[in-house]
């Protein structure tokens, strides 16, 4: 895993439960620069949507927690190795992760699109897709479909530490179109007039959750049953608002509650009736 390139250190005394006496910080990471999730901020931390939500997480804990910036690609490795509780990065609910980690249930939904630079026509099909280079953030499920395909479609893949990089690599011409999701690619056609937000793959839904180890089942449900009670009381869907710019509807996973632990039909789904005590 590459440097730490910021870390943020956030108190969770300033309301709600006091801290836990004699607990040390909870520890997760991010990928700082996969914008508007997680990216650095003019103080020099970082800022974005898990940020937001995982400060609101501990607070509830009654816990302080570090929040680590690095490549998405070490995060998993360092999760296992032990170097975090749990990770705050927006992670894709895969059946082969979810065969080696503990996940909560989603909380946004994640669809797989390309970003395409202005003035490319649209793609229509993956047909449209033949024959070209894909950028792609390091060790995401982007970067799975484009290898998965790459015989298929005659694609090459051209994959990056930072997501920033590799919708750069869009605007320069170096790409063809960039995979990510559907959030981030939003995110960045909005920020970039020369970067559009184009077509997504159809049937490519999946939860975005948080993974844990697998011996970590208790802490798993704990957070968990706070995301649940975050949805009940609107603040997942508010912070989705101020970030991504649509207020998500009674479908979107920011105000489903999906029953049991984890995502259901899932390797470690607990069908344990939750039961949260919320307020």
């Amino acid at each position: 895993m590459r440097r730490l390139i910021a870390a943020a250190l956030v108190s969770a005394a300033m309301a709600g439960p006091a801290l836990a006496q004699g607990q040390p910080p909870l520890r997760c990471a991010v990928d700082g620069t996969f914008a508007p999730h997680a990216f650095p901020n003019l103080q020099g931390g970082v800022q974005g949507f898990q940020i937001d939500l995982f400060r609101e997480v501990a607070r509830r804990m009654g816990r302080e927690i570090v929040i680590d910036s690095a490549a998405f690609s070490g995060l998993i490795p360092a999760l296992n190795a032990g170097r975090y509780d749990f990770l705050c990065a927006p992670t894709t609910v895969t059946r082969e992760r979810a065969e080696a980690l503990l996940f909560t249930e989603g909380y946004i939904w994640t669809e797989l699109q390309f970003g395409i630079r202005r003035g490319t026509a649209p793609i229509r099909s993956e047909e449209d897709l033949r024959g070209k280079t894909i950028s792609v953030n390091k060790g995401t499920p982007y970067e799975q479909w484009v290898n998965n395909n790459r015989e298929r479609l005659n694609l090459t893949l051209l994959a990056f530490d930072s997501q920033a990089d590799a919708a750069q690599a869009v605007i320069q011409g170096r790409a063809y179109a960039n995979l990510s999701g559907n959030t981030v690619v939003r995110f960045s056609a909005s920020r970039n007039p020369q970067y559009v937000a184009d077509f997504v793959l159809p049937g490519s839904r999946l939860h975005w959750g948080t993974p844990f180890r697998r011996d970590s089942g208790a802490m798993r449900n704990q957070v968990e049953d706070i995301l649940t009670c975050m949805k009940r009381d609107g603040f997942i869907a508010r912070i989705s608002e101020r970030w991504f710019g649509d207020r998500p509807g009674p479908d979107q996973a920011e105000n489903i509650e999906f029953p049991g632990y984890g995502p259901p039909d899932m390797p470690g789904y607990d069908p344990t009736p939750q039961n949260p005590r919320c307020g």
